[in-house]
């Protein structure tokens, strides 16, 4: 298992940005989020996913995330520079808590969606989670709680796509306004 924070530390290729991370607790959220405006990227980044070319990296683009309290995972929207979500990112985890300097981390339990704004889910990485059980990085427990996290955001949160573009927007403005 992977252990992320909130800070993308990984993401080398983000030289100049702005970073904010707080606890918000409204009436369609509770838990920590976080936000990352790309002022100057080193290069724009592009995946491939489905056939399907997404920009997840260039100048002016956001990174919101959102961790809601006593859950098993962590969304991140995708914002273009028109503060348009692009694509939710959905990453199944084990565990989180905040590291010495308060920064959010998670362990990622491979498992992820990808969620498109006009109705697409696809599942992802898991053939990753299926190697990690077979290879005993993961218990079956482990590998069970991706899966039925997986299941129960199918069923609730994200057949309610208004719910879902509300939250994002209420924690995107929070932020925004405390940076």
């Amino acid at each position: 298992m992977k252990r992320r924070r909130f800070t993308y530390d990984e993401w080398a290729g983000i030289p100049n940005q702005r970073f904010c991370q707080q606890r918000i607790d409204t009436a369609l959220f509770h838990g920590m989020a976080r936000l990352i405006c790309m002022d100057k990227v080193a290069e724009p980044i592009i995946w491939n996913f489905q056939n399907d070319d997404i920009l997840v990296c260039d100048n002016g683009m956001k990174w919101l995330a959102m961790m809601p309290d006593n859950e098993y995972y962590v969304i991140s929207a995708l914002l273009n520079n028109r503060n348009e979500i692009t694509l939710w990112y959905i990453d199944m985890i084990a565990d989180s808590g905040l590291d010495e300097d308060g920064i959010v981390y998670y362990d990622d339990l491979y498992l992820d969606l990808v969620v498109y704004p006009y109705g697409e889910v696809y599942t992802d990485d898991m053939d990753e989670l299926e190697e990690a059980l077979e290879k005993k990085d993961i218990s079956q427990d482990l590998y069970d709680l991706a899966l039925r996290t997986s299941d129960k955001l199918r069923a609730g949160l994200l057949s309610d796509r208004k719910k879902l573009q509300d939250i994002s927007m209420g924690c995107l403005q929070f932020l925004s306004g405390n940076m």
